[in-house]
């Protein structure tokens, strides 16, 4: 393979990554909208997405395979390309947390009326815009930027770990309703890991231009 072939091809991967990853952004969209207005066939479609994105994952896991099989690449395609299976994992997994997510609401009893529920579509909110950033880096390569989205983390946690103490005391008061809010905590456990994953994505930027992998998502005890 020819370096220019090789250098399009690498082109058409960061292009099919890029394009998994807005279609990972359309479904955070629609879970943010099932869960805003509790549509629940919305939420069955998302639910039931995931084969597609599972789909895409291993055809861009092939691609790099190939590249990597078809020409040995030098130290920095090497890295671009190994950084590339990372990044894609954490792009697949948020479009998981989605499904989840989305699952919850298919066969939970979520009280609409709940407070609690618009600090989640809040939080939710919080890591889409996370993730949108962490794709903004993959292509502009930007380390700083990079950085700051690991940084926009902490707001993600503070709002988990509000939303945890609201749960706790709408539990206080209505016990009987226990398992219908546990579900809430299930929910925002999957929106933290989101954000984890976004926090990933742009670590992996920060190495496919350094060399050096950070870790910016350690969590304090």
């Amino acid at each position: 393979m020819s370096r220019k072939i090789f250098d399009r091809e690498l082109e058409n991967l960061i292009s099919q990554m890029t394009d998994m990853g807005n279609t990972v952004d359309q479904r955070i969209e629609e879970t943010i909208a099932a869960l805003r207005t509790m549509d629940l066939e919305k939420a069955a479609e998302v639910a039931n997405s995931d084969n597609e994105i599972d789909q895409t994952e291993h055809a861009i896991e092939k691609l790099c395979m190939n590249l990597i099989a078809l020409q040995q690449p030098i130290a920095t395609d090497l890295r671009v390309i190994a950084a590339c299976l990372k990044i894609l994992t954490d792009i697949e997994r948020e479009a998981d947390q989605c499904a989840d997510i989305c699952e919850i609401l298919t066969v939970g009893e979520l009280n609409t009326n709940s407070l609690a529920i618009t600090h989640v579509v809040q939080m939710l909110e919080a890591a889409r815009d996370m993730f949108r950033r962490a794709m903004d880096v993959f292509l502009s390569r930007d380390v700083e930027a990079a950085r700051e989205v690991c940084e926009s983390d902490d707001i993600v946690d503070a709002m988990f770990s509000k939303i945890i103490l609201e749960v706790c005391g709408i539990i206080t008061e209505s016990p009987q309703n226990v398992m219908r809010e546990v579900d809430l905590l299930f929910i925002i456990k999957y929106i933290e890991r989101m954000g984890d994953h976004a926090t990933n994505i742009a670590e992996w930027v920060i190495y496919m231009e350094t060399g050096v992998h950070p870790d910016l998502n350690t969590k304090e005890d």
